[in-house]
């Protein structure tokens, strides 16, 4: 799987966990140079608080478009250390 934004492929692995159809792709498969601090945090009642992360690529920052539990509640376990993308990132095998 690959996730791409603005032509740039900001993730690749054959290593993802589905849940609630998004793609959590390891931490390690994503380009941090890529990536930009965000102050965002939203709550799921069943994996827990989310933290979010901007994408900029050439210049153009995609606010808050990839989002990861940093201490996921027991039931989604499985995507601690992953990450998940939105906000026009193209998620494609």
């Amino acid at each position: 799987m690959k996730a791409i934004w603005n032509g740039v492929v900001v993730a690749e692995s054959d290593d993802t966990v589905v849940v609630e159809g998004n793609h959590y792709f390891p931490a390690a498969s994503v380009r941090e140079d890529l990536l930009r601090s965000s102050d965002t945090h939203t709550v799921c009642p069943w994996k827990g608080t989310a933290s979010y992360k901007g994408i900029e690529v050439d210049g153009r920052l995609n606010a808050d478009a990839a989002w990861y539990y940093p201490e996921p509640k027991d039931a989604a376990q499985e995507i601690t250390g992953r990450y998940a993308f939105w906000k026009g990132v193209e998620v494609t095998d």
